[in-house]
């Protein structure tokens, strides 16, 4: 590795992490901080010092598009527009006329108070925080690249591409004479090629605002020129309910007690519960999919109807899967905590496995027939939270407390590979907690062994816990990769998963020490190749054939006892 001030990349981007995570928390104690004073300028050397692969050519002069398109995706929509940007709680938005803004990528509740103001409301803990600041760094980095390109500092003159530009987006509908003058304009501003931005334009297209990237591009330097010229700063704030909130597992709580009263109600506290973190679909698929559809399916394999059922113009389908699942021993909560994980639970004694392709072992008495327990994927620290809570004792008013018959916790989930490419399995040995000394070994019910002779590379090793999606890159990354640690692979997850389910059963003793954990990870991207890491794009039907192998392994293991 290249040596700089005699360190390695590696430790740079070590320290540069670390001084991020230190201003990000240090920023929401003190209430607020303007990006482009000396607490954002901090933010912004330390991401430019890492320059996390997902965000590309962020520290070059010419605008990241792959990186851009990446946290657009995940920020509302029209949050280049805005200078000032809130972070809230769930603070009662819902009863207002304020239409909830709710990013594609990313299940947050977003509000645009007016012309010049966003509020994002953070339920999902400090990694959503993490996450949001570190987009917002990169989205003002980029904004000031265009900002520097096309306004003179001296006379505080814009340029006549830039007059052209702004000329041109008065309308709104384009010729295609119009789109394409200013297409050049703004790849000359970008420092990309027409052929760029013309890709761009196309991405970004949505079927309500055709010209979203144009506008996207224009309200980035809009705001950063006014900032410059007018003296109106951009501005982040935490709301005092977030900062006094934050940390207490309100959202969690509240989350897990409905869902233990939903248990209780269906008198299954006492039955070997069976935890696990995945999405809304694969377990149900699994147990349905297959009995439901075999007159319209009868000649495909059970991969192909999974790949069927997850193709955007399939929801019909997909409605008469969950329907028979809903009548068939299923058990749907939608989330009304805030936490956005919704549950499902599958109570076997009441599934008729006839035709599924699963049966559950026959030496199970009536009493001990499992309890799957279905969780929406949790996001960074908000899995210590939620499981944390859902493992305590249900308490109720002057009622002795109940503990809950937690037989194994599962996680199945999407992470980065360091070796292999998309839709390639990871199975984890151990879950190391990126920035500290924290790591969880553990004994895995799922082995390398269970995933052979299916087509996929499967690796298996200690993965990482990153703090954020951003916040690592390739030279820490290769460290991690090539010295003793032995890592296969990084998520956000698994040490919050890991220290809430040891802490239950091993100190706070609210579950039996002897529960079984599974943890599987399949590829979600490769971000020690270039192209290949999130920015470029997610997996379509790639992730199909990984969710439904480590889904299968997990039911088969809870049904075979």
């Amino acid at each position: 590795m290249d040596k700089i001030k005699g360190r390695t990349r590696a430790q740079e981007s070590t320290g540069a992490i670390e001084r991020m995570y230190i201003t990000m928390r240090h920023l929401f104690n003190r209430g607020f901080y303007k990006p482009s004073g000396i607490s954002g300028e901090s933010l912004r050397q330390s991401l430019l010092l890492l320059r996390p692969e997902i965000y590309g050519t962020v520290a070059e002069e010419k605008t990241e598009i792959n990186g851009l398109t990446y946290i657009l995706d995940r920020l509302p929509q029209g949050i280049e527009q805005c200078r000032q940007i809130n972070l809230i709680s769930d603070e009662g938005y819902k009863k207002s006329h304020f239409k909830v803004i709710i990013p594609p990528k990313r299940r947050r509740n977003c509000y645009r108070i007016d012309e010049e103001q966003m509020n994002v409301e953070i339920t999902r803990g400090r990694s959503d925080i993490y996450d949001i600041l570190t987009h917002l760094t990169f989205l003002y980095i980029e904004a000031d690249k265009i900002r520097t390109r096309v306004l003179n500092e001296d006379t505080k003159e814009v340029s006549r591409e830039w007059k052209k530009i702004e000329k041109i987006l008065v309308s709104e509908e384009l010729s295609q004479e119009d789109r394409e003058v200013a297409l050049i304009h703004i790849a000359n501003i970008l420092g990309r090629t027409f052929d760029e931005a013309l890709e761009a334009h196309k991405t970004f297209s949505t079927k309500e605002n055709p010209e979203r990237f144009l506008r996207v591009i224009y309200w980035m330097g809009k705001v950063a020129i006014e900032e410059q010229t007018k003296g109106l700063k951009r501005t982040i704030e935490f709301s005092p309910v977030l900062r006094e909130r934050l940390g207490h597992h309100i959202h969690g709580e509240i989350w897990a007690t409905s869902i233990k009263k939903l248990l209780k109600e269906h008198q299954l506290l006492h039955r070997p519960i069976h935890i696990i973190s995945a999405n809304m679909h694969s377990v149900m698929n699994l147990l349905f999919a297959k009995k439901v559809l075999k007159e319209e399916f009868s000649e495909s394999s059970d991969l192909e109807i999974y790949q069927i059922l997850s193709l955007p113009e399939n929801e019909h389908y997909r409605k008469i899967v969950k329907e028979f699942a809903q009548n068939n021993g299923m058990t749907s909560l939608d989330d009304l905590s805030g936490t956005n994980i919704d549950i499902q639970i599958f109570d076997t004694a009441l599934i008729d496995f006839e035709g599924t392709g699963y049966q559950l072992d026959s030496s199970f008495a009536e009493d001990e027939k499992p309890v799957l327990f279905v969780m929406d994927y949790a996001f960074g620290e908000q899995a210590y939270e939620t499981i944390d809570e859902l493992l305590k004792p249900y308490k109720r008013k002057g009622k002795k407390a109940k503990f809950l018959n937690v037989a194994s916790v599962s996680i199945m989930g999407k992470a980065g590979i360091l070796e292999g490419g998309k839709g390639d399995l990871m199975i984890p040995t151990a879950h190391i907690f990126e920035g500290t000394a924290d790591n969880y070994p553990f004994k895995n019910e799922l082995s390398k062994e269970d995933f052979e002779g299916n087509g996929l590379k499967v690796f298996e090793g200690s993965m990482v816990t990153v703090l954020g999606t951003s916040l690592q890159n390739k030279d820490l990354l290769e460290f991690f990769h090539d010295s003793t640690w032995n890592v296969i692979g990084l998520e956000m997850e698994g040490a919050h998963y890991q220290k809430a389910v040891q802490s239950a059963s091993r100190i706070r003793k609210s579950i039996s020490e002897d529960v079984k954990v599974r943890y599987a990870y399949y590829a979600s991207d490769n971000p020690l190749e270039t192209g290949s890491t999130l920015a470029s794009g997610g997996l379509g039907t790639t992730g199909v054939k990984p969710t439904y192998l480590i889904t299968c392994k997990i039911v088969e293991q809870i049904f075979n006892n």
